[in-house]
């Protein structure tokens, strides 16, 4: 017969206690949500979702973030949700046109959106539409929440240009309908990724990009621009949050219930943290002695003319795919004029 020492009998208690305690208090759910860059205004709401989540259940539903590319390369986010590799993540319509065409509707030039709670309601009734949610079924997605984004105007270096007319042959960072308008004035639009736009414009290889405010200051293109184009609004780009369906559609009701009513809030608090954003913007823009470029009338209302071809190509290119675009274009702008 084996004898056992009062010693390994402690231990062994022990170590079956400290199992029990770690499984009590583990989440009974985690969920991994693959964003890129950093910590920054633009992930704000997810990171607040995570925390009011986390409050209703008592820390057993966990969302965790996974920042600078580390799940997924961003491109790559949606494809990282339909086959299940992580359970939420940001996405950009532009940064995979292909892969959602009927969100790129909310990136075509021009639109007229005035701030973010007019965006905020735009994207909200495309997101309903049944021609997108069919569009995003067929990544196993669906969409919890916006990321509202504010014009993407253009800092860049070089020559201040006085109209329009000097973005003629500028290699410039333009994504989605902002591209193809700077394409319309001449301009030479490239698709790099928000991260390696503060390297492209260093070197030279870009002359100007269009961001939100947050994206200038988080990836510090506001470190190497000399000049920004306060009022040339041409536009923004369209990244909401997603889900994995069957993720969502797997979780026990409460914790549904608690994702769902904190979606809400998140996006108040994104708005809130935006709002201060523009507390630094300005005086950061001064301080670094940036030339505040504005644009003419004339010049804005030529922008406008060449915006429209472009509405009517994207709504030709959709209906060729089955997609019904002019319903989803007249949905975007019967929106905003409501």
């Amino acid at each position: 017969m084996i004898k056992v020492s009062k010693l390994a009998t402690s231990v062994s208690v022990a170590a079956l206690a400290f199992a029990f305690a770690s499984e009590a208090f583990a989440a009974d759910v985690t969920w991994n949500v693959s964003v890129w860059g950093k910590r920054r205004a633009f992930t704000e709401h997810i990171e607040y979702l995570a925390e009011k989540v986390a409050e209703k259940t008592g820390g057993k539903f966990e969302i965790k973030l996974a920042y600078g590319e580390a799940l997924s390369k961003s491109r790559e986010n949606l494809d990282g949700i339909a086959i299940g590799a992580f359970e939420m993540a940001q996405i950009c319509a532009s940064y995979h046109a292909d892969k959602n065409p009927t969100l790129t509707v909310l990136e075509l030039p021009l639109l007229g959106v005035q701030d973010l709670d007019m965006e905020i309601k735009v994207s909200m009734a495309v997101y309903d539409h049944p021609a997108v949610k069919k569009d995003l079924a067929r990544w196993n997605a669906q969409v919890l929440m916006p990321s509202p984004m504010p014009q993407y105007n253009f800092l860049g270096n070089g020559d201040v240009p006085t109209s329009t007319k000097d973005f003629e042959g500028m290699r410039v960072r333009a994504l989605g309908g902002i591209g193809r308008l700077m394409s319309a004035l001449g301009a030479v639009p490239t698709t790099v990724t928000a991260s390696e736009t503060y390297q492209m414009m260093e070197s030279g290889t870009v002359r100007a990009a269009s961001f939100a405010p947050h994206a200038h200051l988080a990836f510090k293109t506001v470190e190497v621009g000399t000049w920004w184009t306060s009022n040339m609004s041409p536009g923004t780009v369209q990244c909401p949050v997603v889900v994995n369906t069957d993720a969502y559609e797997a979780l026990p009701d409460d914790f549904r219930k608690a994702l769902d009513e904190s979606a809400e809030p998140a996006v108040q608090h994104y708005l809130d943290t935006y709002a201060k954003v523009y507390d630094r913007w300005w005086p950061d823009l001064e301080k670094r002695n940036i030339t505040q470029v504005k644009f003419s009338d004339a010049d804005l209302a030529a922008m406008q003319e060449k915006a429209a071809p472009i509405w009517k190509e994207w709504v030709a290119d959709m209906e060729s795919q089955g997609i019904p675009g002019q319903e989803l274009l007249d949905l975007v702008t019967s929106t905003i004029n409501d």
